[in-house]
């Protein structure tokens, strides 16, 4: 037994200068790879936008409400400016946007009016347009970091124009021949649609989305709108 921890003794005082060393030497830590920064699409901004625009018009019922519905076809571009605001909670986004389009979004054509389903025996040569749309809607999205995918809804205002250059062949305006050829009205209705944004600076994002707008006219008349626009927008 002496023996044996005689023999240990001498192997630890053997092993001792090993041991120092060994605690001496420095653990060198794996370097840690930074967090990636996570996009806030909290806050206002301000944009421009502007697209093209497809859809139909009732160009009569902005001259009458006596004739029965009548749709043209019309389409063209449009420009103009956004604002809005919204706030960030988890990956769920919700905010308000509203924006204000210079139009150009027109058709024209000759039409037989009727009054009760009886045609009035005349033609018309008329032109109708979409000159300026307002819209004020809700925004409902999701997070992706900087990359949004958010759906939109709320209410439109178009402002529309049918002009007449000729009834029954006679240059509208010549006397005898209706007056009124040219009439303005605003039309309010609904907007709804999908779109995606993405951040690619802290402060600035682009857009693209689609935007239906259901207006109403005279009576039963409802005059329609498919946009398809993109912009761009800073954020405070």
């Amino acid at each position: 037994m002496k023996q044996i921890l005689k023999s240990l003794a001498i192997g630890l005082t053997l092993l001792a200068p090993f041991g120092v060393k060994a605690a001496d030497l420095t653990v060198k830590a794996h370097p840690v790879a930074p967090v990636a920064a996570v996009y806030n699409w909290t806050g206002f901004y301000i944009g421009v936008n502007g697209g093209y625009g497809w859809g139909q018009q009732d160009p009569l019922n902005l001259i009458s409400s006596r004739f029965d519905r009548t749709n043209f076809d019309l389409n063209g571009g449009f420009i103009g400016g956004t604002a809005g605001a919204q706030i960030q909670q988890g990956n769920v986004v919700l905010g308000v946007e509203s924006d204000i389009d210079w139009a150009n979004i027109k058709g024209s054509g000759v039409v037989i009016p009727a009054v009760a389903g009886v045609p009035a025996g005349i033609t018309l040569n008329l032109t109708t347009k979409t000159d300026a749309i307002i819209t004020a809607r809700a925004r409902f999205g999701m997070a992706l970091n900087n990359f949004l995918l958010y759906g939109t809804g709320g209410a439109a205002f178009l402002r529309e124009t049918a002009n007449g250059t000729s009834i029954a062949g006679v240059p509208c305006g010549t006397a005898g021949v209706l007056v009124g050829c040219t009439e303005s009205h605003w039309r309010p209705g609904l907007a709804a649609g999908l779109g995606a944004e993405y951040a690619f600076t802290p402060n600035w994002t682009v857009k693209g989305e689609y935007l239906y707008i259901s207006a109403a006219g005279t009576g039963a008349s409802k005059d329609q709108l498919n946009l398809v626009r993109f912009g761009a927008n800073y954020k405070f």
